[in-house]
């Protein structure tokens, strides 16, 4: 019982865990990709590097991304210790 417990619950964390952090991360890329308001841009362009929005946002959902990756490695290592027993 206990070994279908673990193995449901590290496949579910699992698949979450690689989804969120796919979605995270095409959070991060994406101001990259777009030009957005010409405006906006000039006036992001003028602060410093790390000031700007988009590097602090790429930053943010980076480590979002990771800390999801992490969770979905910790869902893995749960169903292979529900399916080793």
């Amino acid at each position: 019982m206990i070994e279908a417990v673990l193995t449901g619950s590290g496949f579910v964390l699992l698949v979450a865990g690689v989804a969120r952090a796919y979605a995270a991360s095409r959070a991060a890329i994406g101001p990259f990709v777009h030009t957005g308001e010409p405006t906006r841009a000039a006036i992001d362009a003028a602060r410093p590097v790390v000031a700007r929005s988009r590097v602090r946002r790429l930053v943010r959902s980076t480590a979002v991304a990771v800390g999801w990756l992490v969770l979905a490695g910790y869902g893995l290592f749960l169903a292979s210790v529900g399916l080793g027993r």
